[in-house]
């Protein structure tokens, strides 16, 4: 199975950016950056196809960009306008559906 490690959080003000990575073990498809607050279920921030289409939640549309690098079987999140509500730990996997085991995923905190 091929294991997804994701990479980058940090802590942030608020404006500020950051750049997530994930690194997969195996060849990649459809992928999706994911999200957890606290308390919260896991929700879907950004997706892209393996031909590099790419679709956003309303919550970071315009602010996030989702890319890949196919021949590195990673895909990216770059994070720009960084809210406090943007707080979470961020995770990789495939999308639509969760094929793959959860990573330890990457803690991004904004905060001032």
């Amino acid at each position: 199975q091929v294991q997804l490690v994701e990479s980058g959080g940090g802590l942030v003000q608020p404006g500020g950016s950051l750049r997530l990575s994930c690194a997969a073990s195996g060849t990649i498809w459809k992928m999706g950056w994911y999200r957890q607050h606290p308390g919260l279920q896991r929700e879907l921030v950004a997706a892209i196809t393996s031909g590099g289409a790419t679709s956003y939640a309303d919550s970071v549309k315009g602010r996030f960009t989702i890319s890949r690098d196919n021949a590195k079987n990673a895909v990216y999140l770059q994070m720009n306008s960084l809210k406090p509500e943007d707080t979470a730990v961020y995770y990789c996997n495939t999308h639509p559906a969760v094929i793959y085991s959860w990573g330890p995923g990457t803690q991004v905190s904004v905060s001032s």
